[in-house]
């Protein structure tokens, strides 16, 4: 499935209202790890029908702050969240992305 980009805040507001379960992954372009991260959510969404979508943290900085804001969850980057139905089912950051915990999260 292909990974839809968000730029500005209605897109972020229309994916996450969307039902069901999906995947937001918020990606730093200038960190090694969320390099590494951003493989690993890219091999997990192309192999799953799971709706996925990104954010580029630095270039779309305001959408990146609204995901911290809406959730209440302390940004960090590179940073993943499951969402079902508008609500924050799992999240975590840095290392710990990787197809294998994406893949159980999604099952659960």
């Amino acid at each position: 499935m292909s990974i839809q980009q968000l730029h500005s805040l209605d897109e972020l507001q229309q994916y996450v209202q969307g039902p069901g379960k999906k995947l937001l992954f918020k990606h730093s372009t200038t960190c090694p790890i969320s390099a590494k991260a951003h493989e690993e959510f890219q091999a997990y969404a192309q192999s799953s029908d799971t709706p996925a979508a990104i954010v580029h943290v630095i270039e779309d900085r305001p959408v990146s702050n609204r995901i911290a804001e809406d959730f209440g969850i302390k940004h960090e980057s590179p940073q993943i969240f499951l969402l079902e139905d508008g609500e924050v089912r799992w999240n975590t950051s840095h290392w710990k992305i990787t197809r294998d915990a994406i893949k159980e999260a999604v099952s659960k």
